[in-house]
């Protein structure tokens, strides 16, 4: 305090307060945790030394009076982070929340790229650059610092225009913003012959850059997953390829190059024509800095890690933990001197009416075919394919469903009148192959063209895309909607990248109803669209689900724990925390699907209360209860209410609750009368 300044005064504190009696460390400690003041401040309101206030703070922690804990949150990202290097064997790894902002994922991974290559680049670097959303956004929010001779090249050629994440774009934005020289590669990443890239590379100008490009000591990754919405696909590098037929194997892309889960590089036509740095010259930049994130990336990312394609990692709490997860890695960070809480015991045999684990899901369409004779029949030829008993109707729209099974009553069960006209149904968690959802669609033409509708799953978009193309070439026209609404696996900026999971219930009916109401192929396909861009599912897991074949749980959970935001396939969730009370519980997932679904006053939802499997009824009605009262407050009507075993998976003890946002249009489909083995609707 300077000699003119006046003692700060302080609203309220006009002494020791009394509840301190005679204890300066209570004083001392409230005054400086709990009200803010300075240590400078609390000296001159009660009289002493700013050394003695030190001295009071340091004692009143010591004594237990103050515990100063480290944000779980944080602590978790750094135990991640951790674990991510040892695991990966990686020379470093930041780890970022995945929540907790307003801003993107892909602009926050941006930003941390960014601080992590100020960190690592030094003067005279040559520093190669691949491209896409995140890496363009990292180009933006890095600052020059003081380095100098920097170049920066293309790791590739250049990709089509009609994106603005190119391979020119990133690296010219990077090279901007660092004050570099920049290198281009002119040359098409992809062009139309192996021929035609052993001439390009042979021209002067392109041979100087590519030299260039070998002389690369860093190199920034974006990584790419294999969905429609990615960036190798946006990029056009698949234009005139089937995927299916040459890159099956294929789980993410690296600098246009493709790799498999295990990160072995995948052959395919495009080898031969890309133009660009290769998988093993990659490997051998000492500096490989990946920046990637969301829960779509993990087998991507994943791949490319165990490729040892990434030195430098840069990713998410959410990914980092779903990673580790699939290589069997134990997160779960446990704080000095606490005792770590008793893991359950190992369930090494759950109890099973069952045969032969094999033959499990051949017996249940046998009992499903004897249990409702009047609803399903079976199509010949195709064991794992069935139609609705009353089915085709000439001049109908036929709607075909299916996925895996393991999550009964789902798929089969919603096969009937003003629902779907058929179905196919795979192993146990494993997409249908080609062959029954083929037979399938032929099963359900009425002469007006087939609706597929599926969840968004890598081998069940794969196979659905192959039958449909079979399809259209024996005269069948085929439309496909993949549903997309469980909000935790993909953040709100990227919504086609999110798995479909209960919420397919809802537009099941939907479609189904439009279809029953003889409408267009196309209207039936928007309204189908519409039903899954206005429905919001989150789950939550307080065991884990049984293999069938094992018999073992799909993750091991603590006794006191619960796995938010699981998925429907046995995989584990985004986040893990206490056990919470029913109305907990039920509050946690309403705040995260009314924070996106943002519903006014007066407006009418749908609302299913799904039990995972094991979930008894009278839990679901608990959950119901508080879910209504959340709506209620809120001023949102609920329309309907689903309340049972609608989209299980397997044995796993938990729920999962879907809110379909109804307007008129889809409110009189859902009232649409049905008739099907799980949901019977006069």
């Amino acid at each position: 305090m300077g000699q003119n300044e006046a003692p700060r005064s302080f609203p309220g504190v006009t002494g020791q307060p009394l509840r301190f009696g005679d204890d300066p460390l209570l004083w001392a400690a409230w005054l400086y945790y709990q009200d803010g003041l300075t240590q400078a401040e609390i000296a001159a309101l009660m009289g002493v030394s700013r050394p003695s206030v030190n001295s009071y703070l340091a004692d009143a922690r010591t004594r237990g009076i103050v515990s100063i804990e480290i944000d779980p949150d944080r602590f978790r990202a750094l135990s991640l982070a951790q674990a991510m290097r040892d695991h990966f064997g990686l020379a470093d790894c930041l780890v970022i929340p995945s929540s907790g902002s307003d801003a993107p994922l892909l602009d926050r991974l941006g930003a941390a790229g960014a601080q992590v290559l100020s960190r690592l680049a030094r003067s005279g670097d040559t520093i190669a650059v691949t491209w896409g959303r995140t890496v363009l956004s990292m180009a933006h929010r890095i600052d020059r610092g003081a380095l100098q001779d920097l170049r920066v090249v293309q790791a590739t050629g250049g990709t089509t225009a009609k994106i603005p994440w190119t391979p020119e774009a990133c690296a010219t934005r990077l090279a901007e913003a660092l004050g570099a020289r920049s290198i281009p590669i002119s040359a098409p990443a992809i062009v139309s012959s192996t021929e035609m890239r052993a001439l390009l590379v042979q021209e002067p100008v392109v041979a100087e850059q590519m030299e260039i490009l070998a002389q690369a000591n860093r190199i920034v990754l974006g990584i790419s997953s294999l969905r429609p919405e990615s960036t190798i696909h946006t990029s056009g590098f698949f234009d005139g390829v089937s995927m299916s037929a040459h890159y099956h194997a294929a789980v993410g892309s690296i600098a246009g190059r493709l790799i498999s889960a295990g990160g072995a590089p995948v052959d395919g036509p495009l080898e031969g024509r890309t133009i660009g740095i290769d998988l093993s010259a990659l490997k051998t930049i000492p500096c490989r800095l990946g920046v990637a994130g969301g829960m779509d990336k993990v087998p991507a990312i994943l791949a490319a890690l165990r490729g040892g394609y990434v030195s430098v990692m840069v990713t998410d709490a959410d990914t980092a933990r779903a990673i580790l997860t699939s290589e069997g890695h134990d997160d779960l960070p446990v704080r000095t001197g606490q005792v770590a809480p008793e893991a359950l015991p190992e369930r090494l045999r759950i109890k099973k009416f069952l045969n032969r684990p094999q033959d499990a899901v051949k017996e249940t369409i046998e009992g499903a075919l004897f249990a409702h004779q009047d609803l399903l029949a079976p199509i010949k030829g195709a064991p794992r394919a069935l139609r609705a008993a009353d089915g085709p109707r000439p001049g109908k729209v036929g709607l075909v469903i299916g996925g895996g099974s393991g999550h009964e009553p789902g798929f089969f069960g919603y096969v009937g009148r003003g629902l779907a006209d058929a179905v196919a149904i795979g192993n146990v968690f494993a997409a249908p192959p080609p062959d029954p959802i083929l037979a399938a669609t032929l099963a359900a033409d009425g002469g007006t063209g087939v609706l597929h509708i599926f969840g968004n799953f890598s081998g069940d978009v794969m196979n659905f895309e192959m039958a449909a193309e079979m399809a259209v070439a024996r005269g069948v026209p085929v439309r496909t909607v993949v549903t997309t609404d469980d909000i935790a696996s993909a953040p709100i900026d990227t919504p086609t990248a999110r798995r479909g999971v209960a919420g397919n219930v809802f537009v099941f009916k939907i479609a189904g109803a439009a279809c029953d109401r003889m409408l267009p192929l196309e209207t039936c396909a928007a309204l189908a669209m519409r039903a899954n861009q206005r429905c919001y599912t989150m789950g939550i897991a307080l065991e884990p689900g049984a293999s069938l074949e094992s018999r073992k749980p799909s993750f091991r959970l603590g006794p006191d724990d619960m796995e938010i935001g699981v998925g429907v396939h046995g995989e584990r969730g985004i986040a893990r925390s206490q056990l919470a009370t029913a109305d907990e519980a039920a509050d946690l997932i309403a705040d995260r699907i009314l924070q996106e679904m943002r519903p006014m006053n007066g407006d009418r939802v749908a609302l299913l209360v799904n039990s995972l499997g094991a979930t008894p009824q009278m839990e679901l009605y608990i959950l119901n209860r508080r879910l209504r009262q959340r709506l209620k407050a809120r001023g949102v009507e609920v329309h309907r209410t689903l309340i049972g075993h609608y989209y299980t998976s397997l044995d796993m003890a938990g729920v999962s609750i879907s809110v379909l946002h109804l307007d008129d249009e889809l409110a009189l489909l859902l009232d649409h009368p049905c008739r099907s083995p799980a949901w019977v609707q006069i």
